[in-house]
């Protein structure tokens, strides 16, 4: 008799353990999975649908000739207001398309272009050998993480990349830590708000969007600069 109640009891404990811990994942889950849009992954983040990587495959829509055109590209660099002395990442660098024209304002710094692709890399690295090009660095950096020491840079841009990121919340952490206490982080993303840009909807954001994920990664919108054609230019600060 004795025997059983004791089974009994080590049953009832091991299965209000497994409640505890199963309740716990439930409250800690970032993400969500469902089925959404055909570009994207079927897995979500604070209410948005995280999109497909585009492979490397694209790499020459990446380098179009018609981009400064669409995107004013050069507006968007001086919206950076890069000095000689500064650290860039270039975050999902793709072609390295920004970080070559980052690298020669800030000639006495340092633009690390950080990508997920190998194949990426190694196309800028063979950019940079015949462009003679010193102060670009390439790095594979992961889902989770851009594999950047602790407070090193100054700036960090993404273009068009943060709404692929499979792991948003994680990938934030490691550019926040990467990021000098008085950093900025420009997140440019294709504007959701605005029906004419031509861009399929997963592949855009709404301010609003972007500000409440920033938010809740601990950065802060400092301003949201308007001088391009179809996206949001929008700078966050550690708060």
């Amino acid at each position: 008799m004795m025997k059983k109640i004791t089974i009994l009891l080590l049953f009832t404990a091991l299965l209000i353990s497994n409640n505890s811990v199963g309740q716990k994942f439930n409250t800690d889950k970032k993400y969500t999975f469902k089925i959404g849009d055909n570009n994207g992954i079927g897995k979500w983040y604070m209410g948005r649908e995280i999109a497909y990587v585009m492979g490397f495959e694209g790499i020459g829509w990446l380098e179009r000739s018609d981009r400064e055109k669409e995107e004013n590209v050069s507006n968007l660099i001086k919206n950076m207001r890069i000095k000689l002395n500064d650290t860039i990442a270039d975050i999902g660098a793709g072609s390295g398309y920004h970080a070559f024209r980052m690298a020669p304002l800030a000639k006495k710094g340092l633009v690390y272009a950080v990508d997920i692709q190998e194949e990426m890399l190694m196309a800028i690295e063979k950019s940079k050998e015949s462009r003679k090009i010193r102060n670009i660095e390439t790095i594979l950096g992961s889902e989770k993480g851009v594999h950047l020491p602790k407070n090193s840079v100054d700036k960090i841009l993404m273009v068009d990349v943060y709404h692929e990121f499979n792991f948003p919340s994680e990938m934030i952490a490691s550019m926040k830590n990467a990021l000098k206490p008085n950093g900025q982080l420009f997140l440019i993303e294709y504007r959701d708000e605005d029906s004419k840009v031509p861009i399929k909807k997963i592949h855009k954001m709404t301010e609003k969007q972007a500000v409440k994920e920033m938010e809740a990664a601990g950065f802060k919108l400092k301003e949201n600069i308007e001088n391009l054609p179809w996206q949001h230019c929008m700078v966050f600060v550690k708060e």
